[in-house]
């Protein structure tokens, strides 16, 4: 008799480890997949790990590429930010990922798909949101809303003791009282030690970036370049190193932002299932892109479609973040950034600093910007009498306002 199949996103930490050791329990093969999407992890003692604890295949899938030219760069376009502060940096990751683990389970004629995502976080709903989109006929298994697996797994010592039972290693985290997701566009801490939104993060929590007091003392200026707000050319203008490969250039841009300390954020965000949480956020490279994006749309774009732009962007923000990015309004609203982002063409010059993005210069070939018509020292282009009607037209309503409020 077969046995049903189940693809399991596997991390090869202790959740993940434990969930599959659980589901051979349960009777079914499982398939690891594994989303190489920059975290800085050891993706072959991984695949081993999953074999050895009884997978009966492990896929590792170096998803970098894809995760920066399809995912990252379009929601930097779109100007996607959560809340007004927040770069996406975990919720952009999920779409690609989920992507691939719908995408492996037809390969492997699973009829099953399984997370370790829990039941108060976002991940869950992004993860199965996705699955749904992108095949309606899947079966989701999600333990930590299973009532038998929660009966049986309490709490962590619960686990730790499965895993001795059945020989599974797990190693431990000394002095790490916080969870992390990390990939290539962020590193996030959250959870244990940071739960207090009253307690300041220790220092020792930042992994990615140094701090801006300890950055260096001297500027780092560089230039990007975009074409429909899209970066293509990266420049250290200190040392000449250009480069115009999407990742290596992504690459290049996170490591520019952590050596000056920038894209640092703690903040407390308002998850989807209702529930606030508190957020620390490393997004070095994404918090250059996004400076350097917004003043090229500034010089480039359209007042009133800027203002488009803008609404458009908070919508996508939470799109992204509340997990439909497989839905037709997502599909729509991309159509719409397109548009909006046509002419954002051009190179924008910025100056790094201890945290800092500073735009200082910026250059276009598709910008409505007239600078015979801005100049105060240039007479013509511009008929300044006409700015008195202009102020009458506008004033009426106003006038009209206060005789309302003055009539006796």
């Amino acid at each position: 008799m077969n046995k049903p199949r189940v693809v399991l996103a596997y991390s090869g930490g202790l959740d993940t480890s434990v969930i599959l050791k659980w589901l051979i329990e349960k009777g079914f093969d499982v398939i690891t997949y594994t989303a190489n999407v920059g975290q800085d992890d050891d993706f072959e003692a991984v695949e081993k790990k999953a074999l050895k604890c009884g997978a009966i295949k492990s896929y590792v899938l170096d998803l970098r590429r894809e995760f920066v030219e399809d995912y990252i760069y379009p929601s930097f376009k779109a100007a996607a930010i959560y809340e007004d502060r927040y770069m996406l940096g975990t919720s952009i990751a999920r779409p690609v990922i989920i992507k691939h683990h719908v995408e492996i389970a037809q390969k492997e004629n699973a009829e099953y798909i399984a997370h370790g995502a829990t039941g108060k976080g976002n991940d869950q709903v992004r993860f199965e949101l996705g699955a749904y989109a992108l095949n309606p006929k899947i079966k989701i298994i999600s333990p930590w809303k299973n009532a038998e697996f929660l009966n049986e797994f309490q709490g962590r010592p619960d686990m730790l003791a499965y895993a001795e039972k059945h020989g599974i290693e797990i190693k431990t985290h000394a002095g790490k009282a916080y969870s992390e997701d990390d990939n290539l566009l962020h590193i996030s801490h959250e959870s244990g030690i940071l739960e207090d939104p009253n307690n300041e993060c220790p220092q020792s929590v930042y992994s990615k970036t140094v701090s801006p007091m300890d950055a260096p003392d001297k500027v780092t200026k560089i230039a990007l370049s975009f074409k429909e707000g899209i970066p293509v050319k990266l420049e250290n203008l200190e040392t000449g190193y250009v480069e115009t490969d999407p990742l290596e250039m992504f690459i290049a841009l996170n490591k520019l932002g952590a050596e000056n300390g920038i894209g640092r954020l703690d903040m407390v965000e308002n998850r989807f299932v209702g529930i606030k949480s508190r957020g620390v956020y490393e997004t070095p490279g994404g918090a250059i892109l996004h400076a350097a994006h917004i003043d090229l749309m500034g010089l480039c774009e359209d007042r009133e479609v800027y203002r488009l732009n803008q609404k458009f962007g908070v919508k996508l923000a939470d799109l992204i973040y509340n997990g439909f990015w497989f839905s037709p309004e997502f599909e729509v609203l991309m159509k719409s950034i397109d548009a909006c982002q046509k002419n954002v063409n051009g190179r924008v010059v910025c100056e790094l600093y201890k945290g800092n993005v500073y735009p200082v210069a910026r250059s276009s070939d598709t910008t409505p910007y007239d600078a015979n018509i801005a100049s105060m020292d240039v007479h013509g282009g511009f008929d300044q009498q006409d700015s008195a009607g202009f102020i009458k037209i506008n004033a009426v309503r106003l006038i009209g306002d206060y005789n309302m409020k003055h009539r006796k």
